[in-house]
């Protein structure tokens, strides 16, 4: 089905879509409070999306690319693959602090689901991992990094501590620390270990 994504009401609905799973939760979400926040009929969200979970995905995969996007203009520009995987921690925090309900969504909703879970083939999720692996293979490249680092290993080890800090941050109450804080530490521990 087409997506007709040029459409202004497939971007109402998403926006709408985003408000409401992160202030219900995705299971307890219903398509008409989703019309309803998007000012359009019930029936109009299914000439653009098949299902809840379709606007699940289709709402992710909005996000992903405004992600690396921004990522790509982030990282320009920098010479020292060191200074791009801080710049990488700390504009992945930033996008954490800066969007709740986004953040929200990603770490907590989507991971519920089980369509997103099991049968999406995530290409952009794939993409940005790509980036820090390609940092680190520059790094390689210029001597800074060591040679025996597995970068296909390393890309995943270093979003996963960025990945757990984001679900601890989205879901904690109290926040003892800064995401800036956290961004340069994680950074320090991953450099310090594959530093040559």
């Amino acid at each position: 089905m087409s997506k007709r994504k040029n459409n202004e009401k497939y971007y109402r609905i998403i926006e709408a879509a985003t408000r409401v799973f992160a202030k219900k939760g995705f299971y307890q979400s219903k398509i008409s409070e989703i019309a309803r926040a998007a000012q359009v009929a019930d029936g109009t969200i299914y000439i653009y999306f098949e299902n809840k979970d379709d606007i699940l995905i289709s709402l992710f995969e909005e996000q992903m690319q405004a992600v690396l996007d921004n990522m790509a203009v982030q990282i320009s520009g920098i010479d020292d693959p060191a200074k791009k995987l801080e710049r990488f921690a700390s504009t992945h925090l930033g996008l954490i602090e800066k969007n709740k309900d986004m953040a929200e969504i990603i770490q907590v909703e989507l991971r519920q689901s089980g369509k997103f879970m099991k049968e999406y083939k995530n290409e952009k999720f794939s993409q940005y991992l790509n980036i820090i692996e390609d940092i680190i293979r520059e790094g390689q490249e210029q001597g800074l990094f060591r040679k025996d680092v597995i970068p296909g290993v390393a890309k995943r080890a270093f979003f996963g501590a960025l990945d757990e800090v984001s679900r601890c941050w989205v879901l904690s109450r109290r926040r003892r620390y800064d995401i800036r804080t956290v961004a340069k530490q994680i950074s320090e521990y991953f450099l310090s270990g594959i530093k040559t």
